[in-house]
Formats: C-alpha cells, structure tokens, sequence
C-alpha cells in the first residue's frame, strides 16, 4: 500500500489511524490506495496506534437470584448506554461484581481494556467510595449513573426522583387520601435519600403530617413489597393508612399482590403510586400508576458525555446531569 501511495509505511500507519498531522493530500493518497486494494483495517491495530481499546466498560452489580437483563431499570439503562456506543463505534466490556467483591475498577484502565466506564448500582459503601476516589485520582473517565456521592464531585446522571415523589403525593392528596405511607429503598443509594425527602416535602407542604414511623424499607424487589404487603394490611385496616407510595414498580406490584390477596383493591380500597413507569405497571389489575423514569435516556446521556470527547482526542469536563421525571395516573391511584 505505502508503494502504491507513494509514501512510507509509517505515513500509511498515520493515516489509517488518525495519528498525527497529515496533508490532506497525502491523505487521500493513502485512502485511494486501501480502497484499490481493499484493505480492511485491524481494530484491535488500531486500537493500539491511538493507545484505546475502544471498549466503554458498564460496571454491574451481580444480585443473587436476579436476571438484570430481565429489570426495566437495567435494561432501559443498556440499551441507551449501548446505542449510544455503537454511533460511536465502542463496544461494551460488561463487568460484574459480586456485593463483597473488591472494587479494583482501577486495574480495567491500568490493562487498557477499557477508555472510559460507567457504574450502575453503586452503593455508598466504604469499599465503593475507595475505588471510585482511586479512579478520580488517576484521571480516570466514568460516571455514575442513577447513585451520587455528595461534596465528591465525581460525573453523574439521574433522574429527579425528589420532584416524583413530590408528584405522587400530590396525586394522591388531590384524590382525597390523607394518610399516605411511603415505601423506600435502602439508605445506601442516594435515590432513596431523594425520594424521601420529595415525600416529606410534599406532605408537609399540603399541611399533612410526616411521621417516620410511616416509611417502610424495602429493596426495591417485588418479593420485599410482598412481604411488607401484611404491614401495610393492618395498617389500612386499622385506619392509620389509606395510601401507599412505593420506591419501584416492582415493590408496589407486591404490594398490589399481597393486597389482593387480602382482599383490599388498589384504586378501590386504597391508592398505590409506584416508580418507573416499567412495562409490568401497565400489566396489573388494576393498571399502576408510576412515576416514568427516563432510564434510556440516562443511558445515552451518559455514555454520550463520555465518548464524544474521547472521539475528539479530549477528555470529558465535569458535568452532573438530571433529566425530568413525568407520573402517569392509573387505576391504582383511582386515576
């Protein structure tokens, strides 16, 4: 090839690398002549010419006895993450972590496998907050997705799940319930901080007390809500209830479940407001009426302010994005 051009082999390396200045001219040269031999090149050459792997590694929590691959949340989240690599022509590296596995997300850049990560289901866990301070200060690009870690500074992007909650409990007040229990996440995600504080400043807002007492935690699993569903029964039974807002859609859809069982009825019986809009909340009866979380969004988002700048030869600034959240009422919420 470099004969056919007229030019030496390592202005053709140049080229077909997208290293270094190159004339135009020489350019083209260099390009007719792969054409006219049909020369494919080597990605993984390539990929060691502009010192990348072109590998974009999503980091996974591997959750006993759940399919992530099944869960609206993760998959909405992969399949924008994974759009959005491809247009810019990256793979997925996926990476999974057992609960007690050392974090070393360092080691993935150190062996080139990855040009840039992002985290999915971090939790604020000592461990977590070790890794994530090593990657920052190595200059390491990633982001965390849906988790933040306050005064840290590191890149994020989220939904407002402080403004859902505060749209769900509206809801339901406008509806005439008044005694409205809240179904949290664990602490150790900053999204149940978030809707905590949406759901206690929309009580207190409309003039309704908030009790401690009347927030339940889950996992944000529906088996969790099934089994707080025999809390909340008594509860509403004995009048200190008469609505519920869940964390999830999978945690409300237990709590429909058990419910019915019971023999109360969401919408009927109840109110029932759950979180993300997943297509197993458009499946019950009666329908659930959910916060829509744009979780694909967040997906392209992310991997989007990552790789336009490494396509650039740059390196991402800070930035720390939180996209809006819309409720759909339904039936459960006698919506």
């Amino acid at each position: 090839m470099a004969r056919l051009a007229g030019v030496s082999e390592a202005t053709v390396s140049r080229v077909l690398n997208g290293v270094g200045p190159i004339k135009e001219q020489t350019r083209a040269r260099v390009m007719e002549a792969a054409k006219a031999l049909n020369y494919v090149p080597s990605a993984l050459a390539q990929g060691f010419a502009r010192k990348r792997s072109g590998n974009l590694g999503v980091i996974l929590p591997l959750l006993p006895k759940v399919n992530l691959f099944s869960t609206h949340y993760f998959s909405e989240l992969l399949s924008g993450i994974g759009a959005t690599a491809r247009r810019y022509g990256y793979d997925l590296l996926l990476l999974f972590r057992e609960p007690d596995e050392p974090r070393e997300y360092e080691r993935l850049f150190q062996a080139q496998k990855i040009d840039a990560c992002l985290i999915l289901g971090a939790q604020d866990v000592e461990p977590e907050r070790l890794a994530l301070a090593e990657l920052a200060a190595a200059g390491r690009q990633f982001c965390l997705v849906s988790q933040r870690f306050e005064g840290a500074g590191y890149n994020t992007v989220d939904a407002d799940h402080r403004e859902g909650t505060r749209a769900a409990v509206h809801h339901l007040l406008d509806r005439g319930y008044s005694r409205i229990w809240f179904l949290n996440g664990p602490s150790s995600y900053s999204n149940s901080a978030d809707r905590l504080q949406g759901y206690q400043e929309a009580m207190l807002e409309r003039g309704a007390s908030f009790e401690p007492g009347h927030v339940l935690i889950g996992n944000y699993s529906r088996t969790s809500g099934y089994r707080l569903s025999a809390e909340i029964e008594r509860r509403i039974r004995s009048g200190e209830a008469d609505a519920i807002v869940a964390g999830s859609d999978r945690m409300a859809i237990g709590v429909l479940q058990g419910l019915k069982e019971k023999g109360l009825l969401a919408g009927r019986d109840y109110g029932l407001v759950g979180c993300d809009d997943s297509e197993g909340a458009k499946l019950t009866e009666p329908m659930l009426s959910s916060v829509a979380v744009p979780f694909y969004e967040m997906g392209c988002q992310a991997a989007d302010q990552l790789l336009a700048p490494l396509a650039k030869g740059e390196t991402s600034s800070s930035f720390q994005l939180k996209l809006p959240v819309e409720l759909i009422a339904r039936g459960s919420s006698g919506g």
